[in-house]
């Protein structure tokens, strides 16, 4: 074959070279990428975007919360010591459970744990101490709680005398809630929580969070201010703008991670004064409903209901303080 000369249809000796580098340099490339996104695969961005502020556990539905410098966060809500978040009802002989809602005056009703007890505060009654271990002989109640069988343990005839006597009610009985019952599911209470999601007797999520620009905002609008334990939040935080909350999918506090499910929808129990225990029917919902309705989109999940603080539903457990930062997770 003469110099200088190629077989019909082929590439000069030059070309082809090129070609293989570049398809050797391609497949470097790929490869890099492949790595680069396999070593980056779920990594997160943390995002600071407020402190806690507060901490409060609410042992007995409807009573009166307590301020904890720093609380251990559940799959069903916070712990402190003894006190867990909604672990006491009040509920009726038939099992049916009893709220502010029906007996505002429970918000009187203040709970403190000491050596083993709860021990039970409320104007001009004497104050009473109940084991938090119930006696195994007492009954186990079957409970309903917004439409749901639970069960608790009955905490004995004393306390329910003291309850009814200070409530001027009918007779009330007061239950726990003990780790091995089964807890009622958040999907069966509101559809958007996942079914990992469950509590005994809170409304709807294991942990309800609101920020302190959020109530800001609302009192700009009221005659009358009112102050947060009109809400009952599990955790305030700080240092974030006026409703902020309501974006944060993923959260991370201290060691705990949560993820926002759902706003909080209010209903009447917002009404009762946390000092008084009087319910006006108007206030805060009045202002509320004249800025925080949902989407129309969203009506099927929350109605009429204005809506003010998040639902968080609980990814890993941990504990959290009082002065933690608060982050927000960005999936990269």
């Amino acid at each position: 074959m003469a110099a200088g000369f190629s077989v019909p249809g082929s590439l000069p000796p030059s070309r082809l070279a090129w070609l293989c580098a570049s398809a050797a340099l391609l497949a470097l490339g790929a490869a890099a990428a492949w790595r680069w996104r396999r070593r980056h695969r779920g990594r997160r961005q943390l995002v600071q975007v407020g402190t806690v502020a507060d901490v409060v556990i609410y042992p007995v539905k409807s009573c009166r919360g307590v301020p904890v410098d720093r609380a251990e966060v559940t799959a069903m809500g916070l712990r402190s010591g003894d006190m867990r978040d909604r672990f006491w009802l009040v509920i009726k002989e038939d099992g049916r459970m009893v709220t502010a809602r029906q007996e505002p005056r429970l918000v009187l009703v203040s709970v403190y744990s000491e050596n083993g007890h709860l021990i039970l505060k409320a104007p001009e009654m004497k104050e009473l101490a109940i084991p938090v271990k119930v006696p195994r002989k007492n009954p186990v109640k079957n409970c309903r709680v917004f439409g749901l069988d639970v069960q608790g343990h009955d905490c004995g005839d004393e306390v329910a005398h003291w309850l009814t006597t200070f409530l001027k009610s009918e007779p009330y009985r007061l239950v726990h809630f003990e780790t091995h019952m089964i807890p009622r599911k958040c999907k069966q209470i509101k559809e958007p929580f996942r079914p990992t999601d469950k509590v005994p007797y809170n409304d709807c999520a294991p942990v309800l969070l609101i920020s302190e620009a959020s109530l800001e905002n609302l009192n700009t609008r009221m005659e009358k201010k009112i102050s947060m334990w009109h809400f009952r939040p599990n955790i305030t935080v700080s240092g974030c703008s006026a409703f902020e909350e309501d974006t944060w999918k993923k959260i991370i506090i201290g060691d705990v991670e949560m993820e926002g499910v759902m706003a909080c929808d209010r209903c009447i129990l917002t009404t009762v004064d946390p000092d008084t225990g009087i319910m006006d029917r108007k206030e805060p919902l009045e202002t509320l409903k004249s800025y925080r309705l949902c989407d129309p989109a969203e009506q099927h999940i929350y109605k009429s209901a204005p809506l003010f603080g998040r639902f968080f539903g609980v990814d890993k457990t941990g504990t959290i303080s009082v002065g933690d930062p608060v982050y927000k997770i960005i999936e990269c």
